[in-house]
């Protein structure tokens, strides 16, 4: 009786805490560098959510690792609805592939949210080089191995990891040069010590709308809305380069189910903004939406997919 007492007074401490929720700000840890996709997607809903929510929320980044380090960070933390986890599939779906020492779980470590934005990767070159479409650099990398040095966000991020599904489709030799955010990339892609770069639609669109950046092609299923004359990689002929990324929040495991609800619900209506869509679209980003079980099965099919690019490229893990 004194156990099932006990069990009934932490239920309705916990129905309690979730019908005052939130009482205090909430942070969001952005497992990767200030100003990247990841970064701007998460201030910007972070920002509609504030007042659905009542309460103000705090980004923080916290980025290392692929992601990693921010994920180990959350689940960690109290399931109390006032630390939560923005990622993309890097920490949830690709370090599983590449690491066998994560300090955390992707699936059972943490309570999804939901599904929020969805983005593909380009392939960009400097218009100093003269090439000007991806067949052309597709000859000249044949030509001559390992000439074009592309700028990546890092060893094992996705847009290093489309660059080895690249060589292995096309049959060629590209040079990444791995870098530990967007920032510094795009500084050395536009001052031309790098000739190319792979990375986020979002990450280029200033440098691609002011003429500064030339998109060959992109890694995705099906041309952007965004880019419509620009051609996928797919239709080129490479039909396994394919990076489509996205985006998730969620929270440590054992969140009560009141809290993951209420969550869900503010971040739904977010997502769903015209405002939020509009913006978003504009860099290239389309929002998704959905439960946490939608998260959940990303996650999972993202991850047997991760595992075999992985698998095929060889890529080993970075710092």
């Amino acid at each position: 009786m004194r156990r099932l007492a006990l069990v009934i007074a932490s239920i309705v401490a916990t129905a309690a805490a979730a019908q005052t929720y939130p009482a205090r700000p909430i942070r969001i840890i952005v497992a990767f560098a200030a100003g990247g996709t990841t970064d701007y997607v998460c201030r910007l809903i972070a920002d509609k959510a504030r007042a659905a929510l009542g309460q103000s929320i705090v980004v923080e980044n916290k980025p290392g690792a692929n992601g990693a380090i921010g994920a180990d960070y959350v689940s960690k933390a109290e399931p109390d609805g006032y630390t939560l986890f923005f990622s993309t599939a890097g920490a949830l779906a690709i370090a599983p592939s590449m690491r066998t020492d994560l300090p955390y779980d992707p699936i059972k470590g943490f309570a999804p949210i939901l599904p929020v934005a969805r983005n593909t990767v380009l392939f960009a070159i400097n218009p100093a080089l003269g090439i000007a479409t991806a067949q052309e650099m597709i000859a000249h990398a044949r030509a001559k191995p390992g000439s074009i040095t592309v700028a990546v966000t890092g060893i094992g991020a996705i847009s290093h990891l489309t660059i080895e599904m690249l060589q292995l489709s096309a049959k060629i030799k590209l040079q990444a040069v791995p870098y530990r955010g967007a920032g510094t990339a795009i500084a050395d892609f536009l001052g031309g010590q790098v000739n190319a770069m792979s990375a986020e639609v979002p990450v280029l669109m200033t440098q691609i709308k002011a003429g500064k950046a030339k998109i060959l092609a992109i890694a995705a299923q099906s041309r952007s809305e965004v880019l419509p004359d620009v051609p996928t990689f797919a239709e080129l002929g490479y039909a396994d380069v394919v990076a489509d990324n996205w985006s998730g929040l969620l929270a440590p495991a054992k969140t009560p189910p009141a809290i993951i609800a209420k969550l869900n619900a503010a971040f739904n209506a977010v997502v769903k903004d015209p405002d939020v869509r509009r913006r978003l679209a504009e860099a290239g980003v389309s929002t998704i939406g959905g439960s946490p079980a939608d998260l959940t099965a990303l996650i999972t099919s993202e991850t047997a997919r991760w595992r075999k690019v992985v698998a095929e490229t060889g890529v080993k893990a970075g710092n």
